[in-house]
């Protein structure tokens, strides 16, 4: 086995999370999150009956190779009109509950992906 050493340091990592917040770097947060290596920032959208198309195509100015959607609690599948803008300019685009998306959005940034995680704070 051959290791690496990861390319981290400086960037935000998810240090926890509960089913009410997430830390990052050791900070805790709460609400919907956009969240990359070098910043994070609230996400307009608030709840999962509230995503729209806007929440997504926000997203498209941070030129991202992969989107991580934190569903919240529970994994619920956005419609793919939501994300059509995405997906139609060959980001990917993955879906899973916010826990799992913390913890793939850690690795894919080790492997030094340019990840965005946006988290449903609900």
């Amino acid at each position: 086995m051959k290791l690496h050493e990861a390319k981290t340091a400086g960037s935000n990592l998810f240090t926890a999370y509960g089913a009410d917040y997430v830390e990052i770097n050791g900070e805790r947060h709460s609400g919907s999150l956009i969240v990359t290596g070098n910043s994070i920032q609230p996400w307009a959208a608030a709840t999962f009956e509230a995503l729209a198309e806007e929440h997504f195509n926000a997203l498209l100015a941070l030129q991202p190779e992969v989107v991580i959607f934190g569903s919240g609690q529970r994994l619920r599948f956005p419609h793919p009109r939501l994300t059509a803008a995405l997906t139609n300019a060959g980001i990917g685009v993955e879906v899973m509950d916010s826990n799992a998306a913390c913890r793939t959005y850690n690795i894919l940034l080790a492997e030094d992906r340019q990840v965005i995680a946006v988290l449903l704070g609900e």
